[in-house]
């Protein structure tokens, strides 16, 4: 990871991490001070998830104790069990017929094949990753790179890895998106250094290259995972604004815009692009214009938040090269 590798997160959420190294895979979790109002958009082609349907805001279900990203693809799905674990024990979760029942909602990425040991036996060890994501989970700066859900994540031609970013709208309310980036796609400009996400950047939070003054006549052609076209790219955009479950999938549907200017392409067959979208706050919307803000600077961090991920993530040996290690930088 590169020297700030860090994102200090919004107040009313709590973001832990758990990392296995020789599995080469991760979870990451999301916990919400409060139970928390969110949606879901599902734009690639080979979804994986859990808790996915009450979150459509023709559901009865208003509100959610946390969110789960996971490595694993399917068997990745275990963690949200683990993660509903540790919130039972805090007394957490929507009380029915007086019992408490954490509401976890999660989706995962393809990293089976990507050179971790994945012979784990009778059972997978992502329950036990999710509880440990949980039981990390704090307040403090957040690290980005090669952790958690991006652990193991890779991309067309580059290492890919857990990134975030935040932005503020001129009204003042504040969006931060997370993203785990195993896309089937490419982040960067041809064969690279420059990153698709380039006009978004924020001071030199991956590198400050820009684009060239010149595209390569090669920029857009179509670069995809050679050997496993298993993918996906996953992540949350939570923010301060109070909402509505119809306004926060609004707001998941306009980061997925961050993802298709950061990864060409996005939202392939094989892909199972999936963001999360969460009100942690009380800050009101004036009318429809503040929502279009709110959605632009979503779309913004989002871009970021890929771009980040994949500047930050650090390769193993005979593994998929980091950018880092790629281009000496």
């Amino acid at each position: 990871m590169g020297h700030d590798a860090t994102l200090d997160v919004l107040a009313g959420l709590r973001v832990g991490h758990a990392t296995d190294n020789q599995l080469y895979s991760g979870v990451t979790a999301f916990l919400f001070d409060r139970p928390t109002i969110a949606s879901v958009a599902v734009l690639g082609g080979a979804p994986g998830g859990r808790e996915l349907g009450p979150l459509d805001p023709a559901m009865t279900v208003e509100r959610i104790d946390a969110v789960v990203l996971g490595g694993g693809s399917a068997f990745g799905l275990d963690a949200a069990g683990g993660v509903q674990a540790a919130l039972r024990q805090d007394g957490r979760g929507f009380l029915v017929a007086g019992q408490r029942v954490p509401l976890v909602p999660q989706a995962i990425l393809f990293d089976l094949a990507n050179g971790g040991d994945k012979n784990w036996g009778r059972f997978s060890p992502y329950r036990d990753l999710g509880y440990a994501a949980a039981r990390a989970a704090s307040a403090g700066p957040v690290a980005l790179g090669s952790v958690g859900a991006g652990t193991g994540a890779t991309t067309a031609t580059v290492k890919g890895g857990f990134g975030a970013a935040t932005a503020v709208t001129a009204s003042g309310h504040t969006v931060q998106a997370f993203a785990a980036v195993n896309a089937l796609g490419n982040p960067l400009l041809a064969d690279g250094p420059w990153f698709w996400a380039a006009p978004f950047e924020v001071g030199a939070e991956f590198g400050g290259l820009g684009w060239p003054a010149k595209l390569p006549p090669d920029a857009t052609a179509l670069r995809l995972k050679a050997r496993h076209p298993a993918a996906t790219t996953i992540g949350l955009v939570a923010t301060d604004a109070a909402l509505s479950k119809a306004q926060a999938q609004r707001l998941a549907i306009m980061a997925h815009d961050g993802l298709a200017r950061a990864v060409l392409p996005a939202h392939a067959p094989m892909d199972g692009d999936t963001i999360f979208a969460a009100s942690i706050g009380d800050r009101t919307l004036a009318d429809a214009r503040e929502l279009t803000e709110l959605g632009h600077a979503a779309t913004a961090a989002f871009a970021r938040a890929v771009a980040r991920g994949v500047y930050e993530a650090t390769s193993r040996p005979g593994g998929v090269p980091s950018w880092r290690e790629r281009f000496g930088r």
